[in-house]
C-alpha cells in the first residue's frame, strides 16, 4: 500500500466568496478560473457529518499561514518530517526482510510445534493484518486530523509505535498474539505519522510537489528498515536479537512526541485557496460593513480613526506577506494554468463524473471497475511481498536461490519507490487516462507471467517490473480518481476504493492456505488466477474508459458539458 500523488484522503470543499472581491490581481488570478477551494482530510462529505457547519466556521481558527512562521522554521519541520516518515511511515511494508529473522527468533514456535507451514501461515497472517488496518487506518486518520489537527495524530501514531515496538519485543512472554497485536500497531502507527505529514505541503505552495514527493520517497525507504535490521542481526550472528531491535526502537517514537511538542506544528498549514481568500477579504469585513464604514466617516472620533489604520497597515502585512508566499509573477501563473488545462485535456476524461453526487460516483462502472481492479491489484502486491521466499524456493527447488532473489528483492522494494517518483509524474501528467490504464495492464500481466517461469532471469525481471509497477499502480489510481470524480468528494470515493481494497486483503489468507495447503507447495495456481481475474477486470475497465472518453470527445466536440456515465 502507497499513498501518493493527490494525497491521501483530501477532499476539497466550497470556501464561501460571496461579497467578497479581489482588490488586486497578482494573486487572485490563480483561482480565476476554479472555486476558491479549502483542504481537509475527513473522507466524509459535507452531508454525512451533522456538525460540518460549526467545522467549516472554526476551521481558519485551525489553520494558520504560513507567512506566519519563520521559513528557517518550516524547512525544518519539512526535514525534520521526512526523516521521522523514513522510520516509521511503512516499515510494515519491509516485511519480507523481517520474516527470516523472526523465523530464526523462533516465532510462533509455541503454537506450532517446530511446523514449518503453520509458522509460514501465522506470519503472513500478521502481514495480511497489518496491510489491511494500514489501509483501513486511512478513512479515521482523515477526520481526526481535520478536527484535531497534526500534533494530535502525530502523538497518537507515536502511541501506536510504542505499543506496537513493545508487544513484539516481549511477544515471547505475553499470553497472547503480540507479534500480530505489534505488527498491528506498528502498522496503524504509520497512517497517524505520514498522513498527518502532507499538510507540510502548504509550507511552501510553490514548492508543494517537491514536499510530497521527499514524503513520497520516504514512505517507500522506509520499509528498508528491517533489512538494515536483517543485515545487522546476520552480522551479530543472531546476538541482536528481535527483543533488543525493538526495545531500540522505541527511540523512534519518542523522538516524534519530543519534536510534535517542540517544533511540528499544532495546527495545519492554510492551503493556497484559503490564503487567496484572506487576501481577498475586505480589512473591515464584508462589503456591507465597509459601505457603513465609509458612510459614517464625518462621525469616527480620533481613537476610532487610529484602530482602522493599524487594521489597512496589517491587511496590508498580511497580502504582502501571501505575495511574497505563493510568488505574483503574472506572466508564471498564466503559464501554470495553461498547463493544467492541457494536461486536463490531454487526460480524456477530467470531470466525466465532477458534477454527480458521491453515492451516483459510487454506483457508476467508473467507480465498479476501478474498485475492483484495485482489490485484485492490492491482493496480488501484498501476496506476493509475503510470500517472495517460498514462492521461488518452490519454483527452483533451492533455498539458496530464493535467498539470493529475497535479498534482491529487500533492496529493490526501497529502491524503486524513490527512483520512480519523478517517473510517475511526467507519465500521468503527459499521457491519457487510457494509456495509464492499459499500461497497468499490460504491466500486471507481465509481472504474472514472469511469476510462474522457472527461469533466473525471469525471477530478476519480475521483482524490477514489480518495485516499479507498485508505486506506479497507487499513483495511477489516485490520479484516476481525482480526475474522474473530482476533489469535491475524492476523500470519500478514493477512501471507500482503498479501504474495500484493504478488507479484501484478507483473502491472502485463503490464498496462503491454498498454496500451502491444497497445491502443496505450489505457488503458480494461485498466481495463474490471479493473474486471470486481474487481466479480465482490466481489460473490461480499459475498454469502458476507452469507450467512454471518445463519447465524451465528441460530446464536448459538439458543446455537451460533463456528468454522463
Amino acid at each position: 500500500m502507497s499513498l501518493q500523488r493527490v494525497a491521501s484522503l483530501e477532499t476539497f470543499v466550497n470556501v464561501p466568496t460571496e461579497g467578497r472581491r479581489s482588490r488586486r490581481g497578482s494573486v487572485s488570478s490563480v483561482a480565476a478560473s476554479e472555486r476558491a477551494r479549502k483542504l481537509t482530510f475527513n473522507p466524509l462529505p459535507e452531508s454525512w457529518n451533522p456538525v460540518f457547519d460549526d467545522h467549516e466556521a472554526d476551521q481558519l481558527a485551525r489553520t494558520r499561514g504560513a507567512f506566519e512562521v519563520p521559513q528557517w522554521k518550516r524547512i525544518l519541520q519539512v526535514v525534520v518530517m521526512v526523516v521521522i516518515c523514513l522510520f516509521s511511515a511503512g516499515i510494515v511494508f519491509g516485511y519480507a526482510a523481517l520474516k527470516p529473522v523472526l523465523k530464526r527468533e523462533g516465532a510462533y514456535q509455541d503454537m506450532c510445534y517446530g511446523e514449518d507451514t503453520c509458522v509460514e501461515i501465522h506470519l503472513n497472517l500478521m502481514f495480511t493484518v497489518a496491510a489491511v488496518a494500514t489501509n483501513v487506518a486511512a478513512l479515521p486518520v482523515g477526520a481526526i486530523l481535520d478536527h484535531y489537527g497534526p500534533r494530535v495524530c502525530g502523538i497518537t501514531g507515536a502511541l501506536f509505535l510504542s505499543i506496537g515496538a513493545l508487544s513484539i519485543s516481549f511477544a515471547k512472554t505475553l499470553p497472547f498474539d503480540a507479534f500480530l497485536l505489534g505488527y498491528l500497531f506498528l502498522a496503524l502507527g504509520g497512517p497517524f505519522t505520514y498522513i498527518s505529514s502532507f499538510q507540510l505541503s502548504n509550507a511552501f505552495p510553490r514548492h508543494s510537489g517537491l514536499i510530497l514527493a521527499l514524503l513520497t520517497g520516504a514512505f517507500d525507504a522506509s520499509s528498508a528498515l528491517f533489512l538494515i535490521y536483517r543485515i545487522i542481526y546476520l552480522k551479530s550472528e543472531g546476538a541482536f536479537g528481535h527483543h533488543k531491535f525493538f526495545l531500540g526502537y522505541l527511540v523512534v517514537p519518542a523522538v516524534i512526541l519530543v519534536v510534535q511538542l517542540t517544533i511540528l506544528p499544532k495546527r495545519s498549514y492554510k492551503t493556497m485557496g484559503e490564503m487567496i481568500e484572506e487576501y481577498e477579504a475586505p480589512p473591515f469585513g464584508d462589503a456591507s460593513a465597509v459601505a457603513n464604514v465609509v458612510n459614517a466617516d464625518d462621525q469616527v472620533d480620533e481613537q476610532t480613526a487610529l484602530l482602522r489604520e493599524e487594521q489597512r497597515e496589517h491587511h496590508e502585512s498580511v497580502i504582502h506577506d501571501i505575495e511574497d508566499l505563493l510568488g505574483s509573477d503574472e506572466a508564471d501563473k498564466d503559464k501554470q494554468a495553461q498547463r493544467e488545462e492541457a494536461k486536463n485535456e490531454k487526460s480524456g476524461v477530467w470531470g466525466v463524473m465532477h458534477n454527480n453526487t458521491a453515492l451516483e460516483q459510487i454506483r457508476s462502472p467508473w467507480f465498479v471497475l476501478i474498485c475492483l481492479f484495485t482489490v485484485v491489484q492490492m491482493t496480488r502486491i501484498n501476496y506476493f511481498v509475503a510470500t517472495i521466499r517460498p514462492q521461488y524456493e518452490a519454483i527452483f527447488g533451492s533455498t539458496e536461490k530464493a535467498i539470493e532473489i529475497n535479498n534482491f528483492f529487500d533492496l529493490a522494494l526501497p529502491l524503486g519507490g524513490i527512483i520512480s517518483i519523478p517517473f510517475i509524474g511526467a507519465i500521468l501528467d503527459h499521457t491519457s487516462t487510457v494509456a495509464v490504464l492499459s499500461t497497468l495492464v499490460v504491466a500486471a500481466t507481465t509481472i504474472g507471467i514472469l511469476g510462474v517461469l522457472p527461469y533466473e532471469w525471469a525471477a530478476y525481471a519480475n521483482i524490477v517490473l514489480f518495485v516499479l509497477y507498485r508505486p506506479f499502480y497507487y499513483t495511477a489510481v489516485s490520479d484516476y480518481s481525482a480526475k474522474v470524480f473530482g476533489f469535491r468528494t475524492f476523500g470519500t470515493v478514493y477512501g471507500t476504493i482503498i479501504c474495500l481494497s484493504g478488507l479484501f486483503n484478507f483473502s491472502q489468507s485463503a490464498l496462503d492456505y491454498l498454496f500451502h495447503r491444497t497445491f502443496r507447495g505450489n505457488p503458480v495456481p494461485v498466481n495463474l488466477l490471479l493473474l486471470s481475474l486481474g487481466l479480465v477486470i482490466g481489460i473490461c475497465l480499459v475498454g469502458y474508459v476507452t469507450l467512454k472518453a471518445r463519447s465524451l470527445s465528441m460530446k464536448r466536440a459538439a458543446g455537451y458539458g460533463h456528468g454522463e456515465y
